[in-house]
Protein backbone atom coordinates (compact mmCIF):
# COMPACT_ATOMS: atom_id res chain seq x y z
CA UNK A 1 0.00 0.00 0.00
CA UNK A 2 1.36 3.53 -0.82
CA UNK A 3 0.35 6.71 0.96
CA UNK A 4 -1.47 8.06 -2.37
CA UNK A 5 -3.59 4.89 -1.88
CA UNK A 6 -4.02 5.56 2.41
CA UNK A 7 -4.87 8.87 1.66
CA UNK A 8 -7.72 7.65 -1.58
CA UNK A 9 -9.14 5.22 0.62
CA UNK A 10 -8.92 7.68 4.28
CA UNK A 11 -11.22 10.09 2.43
CA UNK A 12 -13.93 7.80 1.23
CA UNK A 13 -13.57 5.70 4.65
CA UNK A 14 -16.42 5.63 7.00
CA UNK A 15 -14.64 5.32 10.18
CA UNK A 16 -15.76 7.33 12.80
CA UNK A 17 -12.25 8.83 13.18
CA UNK A 18 -12.43 9.47 9.62
CA UNK A 19 -15.00 11.29 9.54
CA UNK A 20 -13.73 13.21 12.46
CA UNK A 21 -10.74 14.22 10.42
CA UNK A 22 -12.88 15.47 7.78
CA UNK A 23 -14.67 17.65 9.34
CA UNK A 24 -10.77 19.41 10.81
CA UNK A 25 -9.75 19.02 7.09
CA UNK A 26 -11.98 21.61 5.77
CA UNK A 27 -10.72 23.85 9.00
CA UNK A 28 -7.49 23.44 6.87
CA UNK A 29 -8.04 22.04 3.46
CA UNK A 30 -4.13 21.74 2.96
CA UNK A 31 -3.33 20.61 6.03
CA UNK A 32 -1.71 23.11 7.63
CA UNK A 33 -2.74 25.92 9.56
CA UNK A 34 -2.11 29.42 8.24
CA UNK A 35 0.63 30.39 10.40
CA UNK A 36 2.10 27.26 9.49
CA UNK A 37 2.32 25.61 13.14
CA UNK A 38 1.27 22.02 13.76
CA UNK A 39 -2.70 21.37 13.83
CA UNK A 40 -3.12 20.93 17.49
CA UNK A 41 -5.68 18.32 19.33
CA UNK A 42 -6.79 18.70 23.39
CA UNK A 43 -7.61 16.76 25.91
CA UNK A 44 -8.41 18.00 29.56
CA UNK A 45 -7.97 16.37 32.84
CA UNK A 46 -9.76 17.43 35.98
CA UNK A 47 -7.20 15.75 38.42
CA UNK A 48 -9.82 16.42 41.62
CA UNK A 49 -9.85 12.64 41.54
CA UNK A 50 -7.86 9.53 40.84
CA UNK A 51 -7.37 9.16 36.82
CA UNK A 52 -9.81 6.33 35.42
CA UNK A 53 -10.47 5.31 32.13
CA UNK A 54 -13.48 7.72 31.35
CA UNK A 55 -10.20 10.08 31.44
CA UNK A 56 -7.88 7.90 29.12
CA UNK A 57 -10.42 7.17 26.53
CA UNK A 58 -10.22 10.40 25.79
CA UNK A 59 -6.54 10.96 24.61
CA UNK A 60 -6.49 7.61 23.23
CA UNK A 61 -10.27 8.80 21.14
CA UNK A 62 -8.37 12.05 20.24
CA UNK A 63 -5.27 10.31 19.07
CA UNK A 64 -7.18 8.03 16.87
CA UNK A 65 -8.52 11.14 15.43
CA UNK A 66 -5.07 12.97 14.95
CA UNK A 67 -3.75 9.66 12.97
CA UNK A 68 -6.29 9.75 11.21
CA UNK A 69 -5.67 13.48 10.07
CA UNK A 70 -2.42 12.38 9.04
CA UNK A 71 -3.27 9.87 6.95
CA UNK A 72 -6.27 12.13 4.87
CA UNK A 73 -3.09 14.72 4.38
CA UNK A 74 -0.51 11.96 4.15
CA UNK A 75 1.60 12.70 6.84
CA UNK A 76 4.10 10.71 9.37
CA UNK A 77 3.61 10.93 12.84
CA UNK A 78 7.11 12.28 12.43
CA UNK A 79 6.84 14.93 10.42
CA UNK A 80 5.34 17.14 12.83
CA UNK A 81 2.36 18.45 11.49
CA UNK A 82 0.18 17.95 14.41
CA UNK A 83 1.11 18.28 18.37
CA UNK A 84 -1.34 16.50 21.25
CA UNK A 85 -1.79 18.56 24.24
CA UNK A 86 -2.86 16.86 27.35
CA UNK A 87 -3.67 19.90 29.77
CA UNK A 88 -4.36 19.24 33.48
CA UNK A 89 -6.62 21.69 34.73
CA UNK A 90 -4.39 21.91 38.73
CA UNK A 91 -5.35 25.18 39.15
CA UNK A 92 -9.30 24.73 39.60
CA UNK A 93 -10.38 24.56 43.49
CA UNK A 94 -10.92 21.02 45.30
CA UNK A 95 -14.56 21.09 45.58
CA UNK A 96 -15.08 18.15 47.61
CA UNK A 97 -13.41 15.85 48.74
CA UNK A 98 -13.12 12.46 46.91
CA UNK A 99 -14.42 9.02 47.74
CA UNK A 100 -11.21 6.92 47.25
CA UNK A 101 -7.97 8.82 48.91
CA UNK A 102 -6.72 7.80 52.08
CA UNK A 103 -5.83 10.77 54.94
CA UNK A 104 -9.49 12.32 53.76
CA UNK A 105 -8.52 15.14 56.62
CA UNK A 106 -5.64 17.00 55.05
CA UNK A 107 -7.96 17.37 51.99
CA UNK A 108 -10.59 17.99 54.25
CA UNK A 109 -8.70 21.34 55.90
CA UNK A 110 -7.79 22.48 51.88
CA UNK A 111 -10.56 22.39 50.83
CA UNK A 112 -11.01 25.83 47.58
CA UNK A 113 -7.72 25.87 47.64
CA UNK A 114 -6.08 24.88 44.18
CA UNK A 115 -5.44 21.11 43.36
CA UNK A 116 -1.63 22.16 42.94
CA UNK A 117 -1.41 24.10 46.38
CA UNK A 118 -3.09 20.81 48.08
CA UNK A 119 -0.41 18.35 50.18
CA UNK A 120 0.01 15.04 48.50
CA UNK A 121 -1.86 12.58 50.51
CA UNK A 122 -1.04 9.47 50.03
CA UNK A 123 2.33 8.13 51.77
CA UNK A 124 5.08 6.52 50.33
CA UNK A 125 3.50 2.80 49.77
CA UNK A 126 0.87 4.32 47.49
CA UNK A 127 2.94 6.13 45.08
CA UNK A 128 2.61 9.35 47.28
CA UNK A 129 5.46 12.05 48.52
CA UNK A 130 4.78 14.63 45.14
CA UNK A 131 4.85 17.83 45.93
CA UNK A 132 0.55 18.17 45.80
CA UNK A 133 -2.68 16.51 45.12
CA UNK A 134 -2.54 17.43 41.57
CA UNK A 135 1.03 16.63 40.94
CA UNK A 136 0.01 13.09 42.24
CA UNK A 137 -2.83 12.45 40.19
CA UNK A 138 -0.92 13.90 37.02
CA UNK A 139 2.03 11.81 37.71
CA UNK A 140 -0.48 8.43 37.47
CA UNK A 141 -2.36 9.59 34.20
CA UNK A 142 1.13 10.37 32.79
CA UNK A 143 2.54 6.96 33.69
CA UNK A 144 -0.21 5.05 31.80
CA UNK A 145 -0.01 7.61 29.06
CA UNK A 146 3.62 6.51 28.92
CA UNK A 147 2.83 2.95 29.14
CA UNK A 148 0.66 2.78 25.92
CA UNK A 149 3.52 4.72 24.23
CA UNK A 150 0.91 8.18 23.44
CA UNK A 151 2.80 10.60 21.59
CA UNK A 152 1.76 13.96 23.72
CA UNK A 153 2.70 16.83 25.54
CA UNK A 154 1.60 17.53 29.03
CA UNK A 155 0.70 21.34 30.01
CA UNK A 156 -0.58 21.97 33.79
CA UNK A 157 -3.06 25.10 34.32
CA UNK A 158 -0.25 25.60 37.68
CA UNK A 159 2.86 26.22 35.15
CA UNK A 160 1.16 28.70 33.08
CA UNK A 161 -0.52 30.30 35.00
CA UNK A 162 2.02 30.58 37.69
CA UNK A 163 4.79 31.41 35.30
CA UNK A 164 3.06 34.15 33.45
CA UNK A 165 2.29 32.07 30.30
CA UNK A 166 -1.13 32.77 30.30
CA UNK A 167 -0.72 36.63 31.71
CA UNK A 168 -1.36 38.04 27.76
CA UNK A 169 -4.63 36.09 27.81
CA UNK A 170 -5.77 36.90 30.85
CA UNK A 171 -5.45 40.79 30.26
CA UNK A 172 -7.50 39.83 27.30
CA UNK A 173 -9.74 38.01 29.61
CA UNK A 174 -10.18 41.51 31.60
CA UNK A 175 -10.64 43.39 28.36
CA UNK A 176 -13.80 41.47 27.11
CA UNK A 177 -15.07 40.78 31.03
CA UNK A 178 -18.27 42.69 30.07
CA UNK A 179 -18.92 40.64 27.05
CA UNK A 180 -18.37 37.34 28.68
CA UNK A 181 -20.77 38.32 31.65
CA UNK A 182 -23.39 39.30 29.02
CA UNK A 183 -22.74 35.39 27.75
CA UNK A 184 -22.35 33.87 31.27
CA UNK A 185 -25.47 35.67 33.03
CA UNK A 186 -28.44 34.57 31.17
CA UNK A 187 -27.19 30.69 32.04
CA UNK A 188 -27.20 31.08 35.92
CA UNK A 189 -29.81 31.34 38.53
CA UNK A 190 -30.46 34.49 40.23
CA UNK A 191 -28.78 33.63 43.13
CA UNK A 192 -25.60 32.35 41.70
CA UNK A 193 -25.60 35.58 39.13
CA UNK A 194 -24.94 37.99 42.49
CA UNK A 195 -21.21 36.47 43.38
CA UNK A 196 -20.18 35.12 39.68
CA UNK A 197 -17.22 36.57 38.06
CA UNK A 198 -15.58 35.28 34.86
CA UNK A 199 -12.31 36.20 37.20
CA UNK A 200 -11.73 33.84 40.38
CA UNK A 201 -9.43 35.38 42.78
CA UNK A 202 -6.97 33.67 45.26
CA UNK A 203 -7.08 35.56 48.94
CA UNK A 204 -3.79 36.28 49.77
CA UNK A 205 -4.77 35.21 53.22
CA UNK A 206 -6.60 31.71 53.00
CA UNK A 207 -4.88 30.76 49.23
CA UNK A 208 -8.51 29.61 48.78
CA UNK A 209 -9.65 30.31 45.12
CA UNK A 210 -12.71 32.53 45.95
CA UNK A 211 -16.63 32.72 44.29
CA UNK A 212 -17.04 36.42 44.67
CA UNK A 213 -17.73 39.41 42.59
CA UNK A 214 -14.32 41.08 40.82
CA UNK A 215 -13.80 44.42 39.82
CA UNK A 216 -11.41 44.87 36.81
CA UNK A 217 -9.42 48.53 37.89
CA UNK A 218 -6.67 47.97 35.01
CA UNK A 219 -6.80 45.56 32.38
CA UNK A 220 -3.80 46.35 30.94
CA UNK A 221 -2.05 46.05 33.98
CA UNK A 222 -3.68 42.95 35.06
CA UNK A 223 -5.24 44.58 38.46
CA UNK A 224 -8.85 43.13 39.85
CA UNK A 225 -10.52 44.49 43.08
CA UNK A 226 -12.63 42.28 45.56
CA UNK A 227 -13.48 41.78 49.02
CA UNK A 228 -11.63 38.97 50.84
CA UNK A 229 -12.90 36.28 53.10
CA UNK A 230 -12.40 38.29 55.50
CA UNK A 231 -14.61 40.81 54.55
CA UNK A 232 -11.50 43.39 53.40
CA UNK A 233 -10.93 44.99 50.51
CA UNK A 234 -7.97 43.36 48.11
CA UNK A 235 -6.54 45.04 44.81
CA UNK A 236 -4.08 42.90 43.59
CA UNK A 237 -3.19 41.37 40.45
CA UNK A 238 -5.33 38.71 38.70
CA UNK A 239 -1.70 37.31 36.83
CA UNK A 240 0.89 35.40 37.61
CA UNK A 241 -0.76 32.67 39.29
CA UNK A 242 -3.15 35.31 41.54
CA UNK A 243 -5.70 33.99 39.99
CA UNK A 244 -7.47 31.55 37.79
CA UNK A 245 -10.76 31.29 35.44
CA UNK A 246 -14.05 30.24 35.90
CA UNK A 247 -13.49 26.90 34.27
CA UNK A 248 -15.63 27.41 31.03
CA UNK A 249 -13.85 30.62 30.39
CA UNK A 250 -10.86 29.05 31.26
CA UNK A 251 -11.56 26.46 28.97
CA UNK A 252 -12.16 28.92 26.18
CA UNK A 253 -8.99 31.11 27.09
CA UNK A 254 -7.31 28.46 26.52
CA UNK A 255 -8.39 27.35 22.92
CA UNK A 256 -7.30 30.86 22.66
CA UNK A 257 -3.87 30.88 24.19
CA UNK A 258 -2.85 27.36 22.90
CA UNK A 259 -4.35 27.62 19.15
CA UNK A 260 -6.48 24.44 19.76
CA UNK A 261 -8.14 23.35 16.61
CA UNK A 262 -9.56 20.10 17.99
CA UNK A 263 -11.22 18.57 21.37
CA UNK A 264 -13.84 16.17 21.96
CA UNK A 265 -16.02 16.29 25.10
CA UNK A 266 -18.59 14.26 26.75
CA UNK A 267 -22.15 14.85 26.87
CA UNK A 268 -22.38 16.19 30.28
CA UNK A 269 -20.48 19.24 28.44
CA UNK A 270 -22.52 20.60 25.94
CA UNK A 271 -23.87 23.70 27.12
CA UNK A 272 -20.64 24.29 28.34
CA UNK A 273 -19.17 23.83 24.99
CA UNK A 274 -22.09 25.82 23.70
CA UNK A 275 -20.86 29.12 25.96
CA UNK A 276 -17.18 28.18 25.83
CA UNK A 277 -17.65 28.61 22.17
CA UNK A 278 -19.24 32.06 22.38
CA UNK A 279 -16.51 33.07 24.97
CA UNK A 280 -13.36 32.13 22.86
CA UNK A 281 -15.05 34.31 19.98
CA UNK A 282 -14.95 37.09 21.93
CA UNK A 283 -11.84 36.60 22.94
CA UNK A 284 -10.87 36.78 19.33
CA UNK A 285 -10.05 33.13 19.18
CA UNK A 286 -11.96 30.64 17.17
CA UNK A 287 -14.19 27.09 19.05
CA UNK A 288 -12.37 24.21 17.70
CA UNK A 289 -13.79 21.16 16.14
CA UNK A 290 -14.62 18.16 17.95
CA UNK A 291 -16.76 15.43 19.09
CA UNK A 292 -19.44 15.30 21.30
CA UNK A 293 -19.58 11.75 23.08
CA UNK A 294 -21.37 9.51 25.72
CA UNK A 295 -20.19 8.64 29.02
CA UNK A 296 -19.50 5.08 30.08
CA UNK A 297 -21.38 3.85 32.90
CA UNK A 298 -20.65 1.74 36.08
CA UNK A 299 -22.21 -1.73 36.25
CA UNK A 300 -25.19 -0.37 37.81
CA UNK A 301 -25.88 1.81 34.77
CA UNK A 302 -24.66 5.11 36.66
CA UNK A 303 -22.30 8.07 35.41
CA UNK A 304 -18.59 6.84 36.41
CA UNK A 305 -16.84 9.35 38.73
CA UNK A 306 -13.76 10.36 39.70
CA UNK A 307 -15.28 11.84 43.54
CA UNK A 308 -17.23 8.46 43.85
CA UNK A 309 -14.20 6.24 42.50
CA UNK A 310 -17.18 3.91 40.98
CA UNK A 311 -15.36 3.12 37.68
CA UNK A 312 -12.43 0.95 36.81
CA UNK A 313 -9.13 2.47 37.10
CA UNK A 314 -6.53 1.67 34.40
CA UNK A 315 -4.91 -0.44 37.08
CA UNK A 316 -7.91 -2.80 37.10
CA UNK A 317 -8.38 -3.11 33.62
CA UNK A 318 -5.08 -3.92 33.20
CA UNK A 319 -4.92 -7.04 35.98
CA UNK A 320 -7.72 -9.11 34.08
CA UNK A 321 -7.20 -8.06 30.98
CA UNK A 322 -4.35 -6.47 28.29
CA UNK A 323 -4.01 -3.34 27.45
CA UNK A 324 -4.70 -3.71 23.10
CA UNK A 325 -8.23 -5.24 24.97
CA UNK A 326 -8.86 -1.76 26.70
CA UNK A 327 -8.36 0.17 23.63
CA UNK A 328 -10.42 -2.60 21.29
CA UNK A 329 -12.96 -1.63 23.44
CA UNK A 330 -13.28 2.11 24.01
CA UNK A 331 -12.84 2.64 19.54
CA UNK A 332 -16.41 2.01 18.87
CA UNK A 333 -19.15 4.60 18.03
CA UNK A 334 -18.25 7.02 20.66
CA UNK A 335 -21.49 8.55 20.35
CA UNK A 336 -23.12 5.01 22.16
CA UNK A 337 -23.19 4.68 25.82
CA UNK A 338 -21.29 1.76 26.79
CA UNK A 339 -20.90 0.24 30.01
CA UNK A 340 -17.72 -0.71 31.70
CA UNK A 341 -16.77 -2.92 34.82
CA UNK A 342 -14.85 -5.98 34.63
CA UNK A 343 -17.09 -8.21 33.47
CA UNK A 344 -16.57 -6.87 30.00
CA UNK A 345 -13.11 -7.49 30.01
CA UNK A 346 -12.74 -11.08 28.45
CA UNK A 347 -15.23 -10.41 25.68
CA UNK A 348 -12.73 -7.37 24.98
CA UNK A 349 -10.01 -9.39 24.56
CA UNK A 350 -11.06 -12.48 22.65
CA UNK A 351 -12.59 -9.85 20.12
CA UNK A 352 -9.52 -7.41 19.70
CA UNK A 353 -7.71 -10.63 18.90
CA UNK A 354 -10.27 -11.82 16.66
CA UNK A 355 -10.26 -8.29 14.31
CA UNK A 356 -6.39 -8.70 14.69
CA UNK A 357 -6.36 -11.80 12.55
CA UNK A 358 -8.63 -10.46 10.21
CA UNK A 359 -6.67 -7.02 9.54
CA UNK A 360 -3.31 -8.43 7.18
CA UNK A 361 -6.12 -10.38 5.24
CA UNK A 362 -8.60 -7.68 4.47
CA UNK A 363 -9.16 -5.23 1.59
CA UNK A 364 -6.89 -1.43 2.04
CA UNK A 365 -11.24 0.05 2.83
CA UNK A 366 -11.80 -2.68 5.16
CA UNK A 367 -8.43 -2.22 7.37
CA UNK A 368 -9.40 1.52 7.72
CA UNK A 369 -12.97 0.16 9.38
CA UNK A 370 -10.99 -2.32 11.56
CA UNK A 371 -10.12 -0.78 15.09
CA UNK A 372 -6.87 -2.95 15.59
CA UNK A 373 -5.72 -0.79 12.00
CA UNK A 374 -6.26 2.34 13.75
CA UNK A 375 -5.31 1.66 17.60
CA UNK A 376 -1.63 0.31 15.76
CA UNK A 377 -1.61 3.61 14.80
CA UNK A 378 -2.61 5.54 17.89
CA UNK A 379 0.00 3.72 20.79
CA UNK A 380 3.56 3.82 18.53
CA UNK A 381 3.45 0.14 17.63
CA UNK A 382 3.06 0.54 14.04
CA UNK A 383 3.53 3.81 12.13
CA UNK A 384 4.02 3.17 8.68
CA UNK A 385 1.19 2.69 5.82
CA UNK A 386 1.36 -1.03 6.02
CA UNK A 387 -0.98 -3.61 7.89
CA UNK A 388 1.48 -5.80 10.42
CA UNK A 389 2.23 -9.00 8.79
CA UNK A 390 -0.06 -12.01 8.45
CA UNK A 391 0.10 -15.06 11.66
CA UNK A 392 -1.19 -12.34 14.44
CA UNK A 393 -2.70 -14.86 15.84
CA UNK A 394 -3.56 -16.33 19.63
CA UNK A 395 -3.68 -19.88 19.85
CA UNK A 396 -5.58 -20.04 22.60
CA UNK A 397 -8.70 -17.80 23.05
CA UNK A 398 -9.01 -16.11 26.55
CA UNK A 399 -12.62 -17.27 27.33
CA UNK A 400 -11.01 -20.98 27.14
CA UNK A 401 -7.93 -19.91 29.36
CA UNK A 402 -10.73 -18.76 31.79
CA UNK A 403 -12.13 -21.63 31.60
CA UNK A 404 -8.99 -23.74 32.22
CA UNK A 405 -8.21 -21.72 35.16
CA UNK A 406 -11.57 -22.18 36.48
CA UNK A 407 -11.28 -25.90 36.26
CA UNK A 408 -7.89 -25.71 37.54
CA UNK A 409 -9.16 -23.61 40.81
CA UNK A 410 -8.20 -20.59 42.44
CA UNK A 411 -4.78 -22.04 43.69
CA UNK A 412 -3.77 -22.83 39.99
CA UNK A 413 -0.46 -21.26 38.61
CA UNK A 414 1.72 -20.08 35.54
CA UNK A 415 3.24 -23.20 35.10
CA UNK A 416 0.26 -25.58 35.53
CA UNK A 417 -1.43 -23.85 32.79
CA UNK A 418 1.41 -23.79 31.03
CA UNK A 419 1.46 -27.97 31.78
CA UNK A 420 -2.10 -27.67 29.89
CA UNK A 421 -1.48 -26.12 26.81
CA UNK A 422 0.97 -28.32 25.95
CA UNK A 423 -1.74 -30.33 25.06
CA UNK A 424 -3.50 -28.14 22.56
CA UNK A 425 -0.56 -25.82 20.97
CA UNK A 426 3.47 -26.78 19.63
CA UNK A 427 6.07 -25.24 21.72
CA UNK A 428 4.14 -24.51 24.72
CA UNK A 429 7.46 -22.15 25.80
CA UNK A 430 6.03 -19.28 27.26
CA UNK A 431 8.65 -17.07 26.09
CA UNK A 432 7.85 -18.15 22.41
CA UNK A 433 4.42 -16.85 23.36
CA UNK A 434 4.80 -13.73 25.51
CA UNK A 435 1.31 -12.37 24.45
CA UNK A 436 -0.28 -15.38 25.76
CA UNK A 437 1.98 -15.91 28.54
CA UNK A 438 0.62 -12.43 29.62
CA UNK A 439 -2.71 -13.30 29.65
CA UNK A 440 -2.52 -16.54 31.58
CA UNK A 441 -1.29 -14.20 33.93
CA UNK A 442 -4.32 -11.70 34.09
CA UNK A 443 -6.60 -15.29 33.50
CA UNK A 444 -5.60 -16.25 36.80
CA UNK A 445 -6.10 -12.97 38.73
CA UNK A 446 -9.86 -13.20 37.12
CA UNK A 447 -10.22 -15.99 38.22
CA UNK A 448 -9.07 -15.55 41.30
CA UNK A 449 -11.18 -12.54 41.93
CA UNK A 450 -14.49 -13.31 40.10
CA UNK A 451 -14.90 -16.81 39.05
CA UNK A 452 -13.70 -19.54 41.59
CA UNK A 453 -16.07 -17.44 44.44
CA UNK A 454 -18.96 -18.15 41.61
CA UNK A 455 -18.22 -21.60 40.56
CA UNK A 456 -20.78 -24.31 42.09
CA UNK A 457 -21.08 -27.71 39.82
CA UNK A 458 -24.82 -28.99 40.02
CA UNK A 459 -25.45 -33.16 39.87
CA UNK A 460 -26.80 -33.97 36.78
CA UNK A 461 -30.13 -34.94 36.06
CA UNK A 462 -31.17 -38.59 35.00
CA UNK A 463 -30.73 -37.97 31.10
CA UNK A 464 -27.99 -35.59 31.30
CA UNK A 465 -26.51 -38.85 33.41
CA UNK A 466 -26.71 -41.01 30.49
CA UNK A 467 -25.21 -38.17 28.14
CA UNK A 468 -22.98 -38.06 30.32
CA UNK A 469 -21.92 -41.46 30.21
CA UNK A 470 -22.07 -41.85 26.38
CA UNK A 471 -19.83 -39.15 26.39
CA UNK A 472 -17.28 -40.73 29.00
CA UNK A 473 -17.95 -44.19 26.60
CA UNK A 474 -16.92 -41.87 23.42
CA UNK A 475 -13.70 -40.05 25.16
CA UNK A 476 -12.47 -43.57 26.51
CA UNK A 477 -12.15 -44.34 22.88
CA UNK A 478 -9.60 -41.38 21.44
CA UNK A 479 -6.71 -40.27 22.01
CA UNK A 480 -4.15 -36.64 21.57
CA UNK A 481 -4.35 -37.55 17.54
CA UNK A 482 -7.86 -36.49 17.99
CA UNK A 483 -8.52 -32.96 16.70
CA UNK A 484 -11.12 -30.25 19.23
CA UNK A 485 -13.32 -30.30 15.76
CA UNK A 486 -13.47 -34.18 16.15
CA UNK A 487 -14.64 -33.87 19.67
CA UNK A 488 -16.51 -31.12 18.61
CA UNK A 489 -18.22 -33.48 16.62
CA UNK A 490 -19.02 -36.31 18.88
CA UNK A 491 -20.52 -33.61 21.61
CA UNK A 492 -22.87 -32.62 18.91
CA UNK A 493 -23.72 -36.04 18.14
CA UNK A 494 -24.79 -37.49 21.96
CA UNK A 495 -26.74 -34.21 22.10
CA UNK A 496 -29.03 -34.59 18.77
CA UNK A 497 -29.53 -38.09 20.24
CA UNK A 498 -33.25 -38.29 20.48
CA UNK A 499 -32.47 -40.90 22.95
CA UNK A 500 -31.07 -38.17 25.70
CA UNK A 501 -33.94 -36.02 25.65
CA UNK A 502 -33.03 -32.38 25.51
CA UNK A 503 -34.74 -29.90 23.49
CA UNK A 504 -32.05 -28.53 21.34
CA UNK A 505 -28.39 -28.37 21.55
CA UNK A 506 -28.25 -25.36 23.68
CA UNK A 507 -29.97 -27.65 27.08
CA UNK A 508 -27.11 -30.24 26.23
CA UNK A 509 -24.57 -27.63 26.31
CA UNK A 510 -25.65 -25.91 29.35
CA UNK A 511 -25.76 -28.90 31.53
CA UNK A 512 -21.92 -29.64 30.36
CA UNK A 513 -21.36 -26.23 31.81
CA UNK A 514 -23.07 -26.55 35.16
CA UNK A 515 -22.44 -30.20 35.55
CA UNK A 516 -18.51 -30.01 34.70
CA UNK A 517 -17.31 -26.39 35.13
CA UNK A 518 -19.72 -25.08 37.50
CA UNK A 519 -20.83 -22.12 35.26
CA UNK A 520 -23.99 -21.47 33.33
CA UNK A 521 -21.48 -20.46 30.08
CA UNK A 522 -18.67 -21.74 28.76
CA UNK A 523 -16.70 -22.57 25.87
CA UNK A 524 -16.34 -24.91 22.74
CA UNK A 525 -16.49 -28.44 24.45
CA UNK A 526 -13.86 -29.86 21.80
CA UNK A 527 -11.28 -27.10 22.37
CA UNK A 528 -11.66 -27.29 26.09
CA UNK A 529 -11.63 -31.31 26.08
CA UNK A 530 -8.67 -31.13 23.77
CA UNK A 531 -6.87 -28.32 26.14
CA UNK A 532 -7.69 -30.25 29.68
CA UNK A 533 -7.24 -33.43 28.21
CA UNK A 534 -9.23 -36.47 27.35
CA UNK A 535 -7.83 -38.26 30.88
CA UNK A 536 -8.49 -35.13 32.77
CA UNK A 537 -11.95 -34.17 30.90
CA UNK A 538 -13.38 -37.93 31.89
CA UNK A 539 -12.39 -37.57 35.54
CA UNK A 540 -14.85 -34.37 35.04
CA UNK A 541 -16.77 -36.54 34.11
CA UNK A 542 -16.87 -39.30 36.59
CA UNK A 543 -17.19 -36.12 39.50
CA UNK A 544 -20.49 -35.22 37.75
CA UNK A 545 -21.53 -38.40 37.92
CA UNK A 546 -20.63 -39.28 41.37
CA UNK A 547 -23.05 -36.34 42.05
CA UNK A 548 -25.99 -37.74 40.79
CA UNK A 549 -29.38 -38.84 42.52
Amino acid sequence: MTMTELITAARTSKAWPFQEAQRLLKRYPDGTKPDGSPVLFETGYGPSGLPHIGTFQEVLRTTLVRRAFEALIGARPEDGKTRLVAFSDDMDGLRKVPDNVPNRELLEANLHKPLSRIPDPFGADEGGGHASFAHHNNTRLREFLDRFGFDYEFIAASDRYNAGAFDDALRQVLRRNQAILDIMLPTLREERRQTYSPILPISPTSGKVLQVPVEVVDAEAGTIRFTDEDGGTVEQSALGGQAKLQWKVDWAMRWYALGVDYEMYGKDLTDSGVQSGKIVEVLGGRKPEGLIYELFLDANGEKISKSKGNGLTIEEWLRYGSEDSLGFYIFPNPKSAKQLHVGVIPRAVDDYWQFRERLAQQPLDKQLGNPVWHLQRANGGWRGAEAPGAGDTLPVTYGLLLNLVGVLGAQADSEQVWSYLGNYIVDPDPAKHPELDALVATALAYNRDFIAPTLEKRAPAPNEAAALEALDAQLAGLDATNSAEDIQTLVYEIGKDERYGFDNLRDWFKALYETLLGSAQGPRMGSFIALYGIANSRALIAEALARKA
